[in-house]
């Protein structure tokens, strides 16, 4: 092991190092500062047992390893060689080599992912802390592990980034890449009432990266789609919890709710449904929450509550508010059966099977399917 080129690198850091083997493109151009496209044997040992990165534990490794050099924190910049070496080496993702359209969609959506569970902070700066106290170091490891990629429900999964890219296309009309207010409303059979689209739009809640007046780019829909998808998550609360507190106060009061959930009661009453009055509805919050102070909900009110994504659903999402009343037998049976799988791993699980279905139809009448026109073609 005199002199190691960049191919023959993977096994030195899978099982000298043991980490997980996409890091090593990383790891190497760290190594060779001088661009040799070789490393020696004296070169490795010094960074690597010289310079103590032996006795770090593995999330500090990961994050000296992918660091700029006078950087104190991680920005999406640098998971980009990482995935781009996924996306060359993993055997689940193989199919993927000859749209490099689409693989550039599936990097930008991994890393929109990490950060929106793990920067907690939402500054785009991730920190050590915040690497050590998220589950982003497992689910790297178990891409060594699993070829199925779909099986690696964090992050990673092609399926839910499938999914999350599909259903902005559908929103997206005019395929400019952006969406407007009219567009969001369409989400989801439009549940959505519209006055948290326009909370959404306000960018209270997460400004937006779009840089287009009034609209949201495809980074700010995953942010929105996470948090709607899973309302029990605790990026998704936070999310949430900004857009119904009108005044910014850090609490939500009475009054709040009552002005979003004026807009479903009316909605009720144009689909002929039996209303259910806020005085009703209140109780009913107030018992699920139980909330240290009966008059108003905090944040750490509901993340202390199990149930507290529902609130959210009952005062802006007519459709999740009505399944939730109703309570189907089937959903139940299924969290029950399954209860390591999240809100979010359920609804992706639901949709691409939809999506499947609905490419194969388009497949045996039209040949392919809509989504892919414009040069992206379906990689099935």
């Amino acid at each position: 092991m005199s002199y190691l080129h960049i191919s023959e690198f993977r096994p030195v850091i899978k099982d000298i190092c043991k980490l997980p083997s996409y890091l090593s493109g990383v790891l190497f151009k760290k190594i060779d500062a001088t661009c040799s496209g070789t490393v020696t044997r004296d070169a490795f040992i010094d960074y690597w047992f010289n310079d103590n990165k032996i006795t770090m534990d593995t999330a500090t490794q990961i994050f000296e390893i992918l660091r700029k050099p006078g950087y104190s924190y991680l920005t999406q910049e640098d998971f980009k060689p990482v995935l781009k070496e996924l996306l060359a080496s993993h055997p689940g993702l193989e199919f993927l080599q000859g749209t490099p359209e689409f693989q550039d969609r599936y990097a930008e959506t991994v890393i929109y992912r990490i950060f929106y569970s793990i920067n907690r902070s939402g500054n785009g700066h991730l920190t050590l802390r915040e690497l050590k106290r998220g589950n982003l170091v497992a689910a790297m490891q178990q891409l060594d592990e699993e070829e199925d990629i779909n099986k690696i429900l964090r992050y990673f999964s092609y399926e839910h980034f499938y999914v999350i890219y599909c259903k902005f296309w559908e929103l997206d009309t005019d395929h400019d890449f952006l969406i407007d207010k009219e567009n969001l409303i369409r989400y989801g059979n439009h549940s959505l009432t519209y006055r948290i689209v326009d909370r959404v739009f306000s960018q209270v809640p997460r400004k937006f990266t779009s840089m287009t007046e009034g609209k949201m780019g495809y980074e700010d829909f995953v942010y929105f789609i996470l948090s709607e998808e899973d309302k029990s998550s605790e990026p998704s609360l936070e999310y949430w919890f900004k857009c119904i507190d009108l005044d910014g106060n850090g609490i939500l009061t009475t009054n709040e709710m009552q002005f979003f959930y004026e807009e479903q009661l009316h909605r009720m009453e144009c689909m002929a449904q039996e209303p259910v009055l806020f005085e009703d509805i209140l109780c009913q919050m107030i018992d699920m929450i139980g909330p240290e102070n009966e008059t108003y909900f905090t944040l750490r009110d509901l993340k202390k509550c199990k149930l507290s994504g529902n609130i959210f659903n009952i005062l802006f999402n007519l459709n999740k508010f009505m399944a939730f009343e109703t309570r189907d037998p089937f959903l139940i049976r299924q969290e029950r059966e399954n209860p390591t799988l999240t809100e979010w791993d359920r609804f992706a699980h639901r949709e691409y099977i939809r999506l499947s279905m609905e490419e194969d139809g388009e497949d045996a009448s039209n040949g392919s399917g809509d989504v892919w026109d414009e040069s992206l073609e379906a990689p099935f």
